[in-house]
């Protein structure tokens, strides 16, 4: 048995374009056993799309449900949207996970550092490995990173090579040589179930972060961020600030 790192984004990592709406770049990754991600998690993700979609070849993606297309277009219906997001929280509260997460304020990142601001995605990386790296300890474990394209996939590999060599602020090269025992990108279309968990719960972080509700039907079935809070990876006094979420610039 080993530990996974799942890792998703919501936002895009450019500095050069910022949606005014949403000038956020998040980074979320799902710890989890890779024994009980291959086994109960996947099952418990397939009744979930089962039950409420009738199949379970649809892939869990957030711009899809909540935009009701690509398999959601029941989403249309006020109690059926209703119902879906109650039951996403159920199956998410059940889940054994931990949540480690980067998101990063872009207009005031671009503001703190200028031409010398790091790329959002690169930055977030390098923060997320680490407290990966914490979690897992000596025996280490594996990530999994969703692919976008030939050109982004290819600095991504770059990036975690330099932080082989490198290290982080707080682990040594050598530690993320020792633990981290391989590093895959894989498409959405593959249907793992650790990707789709970090999809759904990489924009809540966000929309909080900013101050928003998580999603329009919050009224329906209560705060979605409350359950996504109950997953952060915490330290020792209980808190996930900084240990399960970290939020920047400081």
């Amino acid at each position: 048995m080993g530990l996974v790192l799942f890792l998703d984004e919501s936002g895009d990592h450019s500095l050069q374009k910022i949606d005014p709406g949403y000038p956020m770049f998040v980074l979320c990754g799902i710890v989890m056993e890779d024994q009980y991600h291959d086994g109960a998690a996947t099952d418990a993700l397939n009744g979930f799309k089962d039950s409420l979609l009738g199949r379970h070849d649809i892939i869990l993606h957030t711009v899809d449900f909540t935009r009701n297309q690509n398999g959601f277009e029941q989403m249309i219906d006020r109690e059926f949207r209703a119902r879906f997001f109650r039951q996403l929280q159920g199956l998410l509260r059940d889940m054994q996970f931990k949540i480690v997460a980067c998101a990063i304020r872009k207009h005031e990142h671009l503001g703190k550092y200028g031409l010398n601001a790091l790329d959002p995605y690169m930055l977030s990386l390098s923060i997320v490995i680490e407290r990966f790296i914490f979690e897992c300890g000596s025996p280490g474990g594996i990530v999994v990173a969703e692919s976008r394209s030939e050109t982004f996939d290819s600095a991504l590999e770059l990036a975690f090579l330099d932080l082989k060599v490198r290290g982080t602020s707080y682990v040594p090269g050598s530690k993320i040589r020792r633990r981290i025992h391989n590093f895959a990108i894989r498409g959405k279309n593959e249907n793992i179930a650790g990707l789709q968990f970090a999809d759904v719960v990489a924009t809540p972080i966000g929309r909080h972060v900013l101050g928003k509700k998580t999603y329009p039907d919050d009224s329906e079935g209560g705060d979605f961020f409350s359950t996504v809070e109950g997953k952060f990876r915490r330290n020792w006094k209980g808190q996930y600030a900084g240990a399960g979420l970290v939020v920047l610039p400081k």
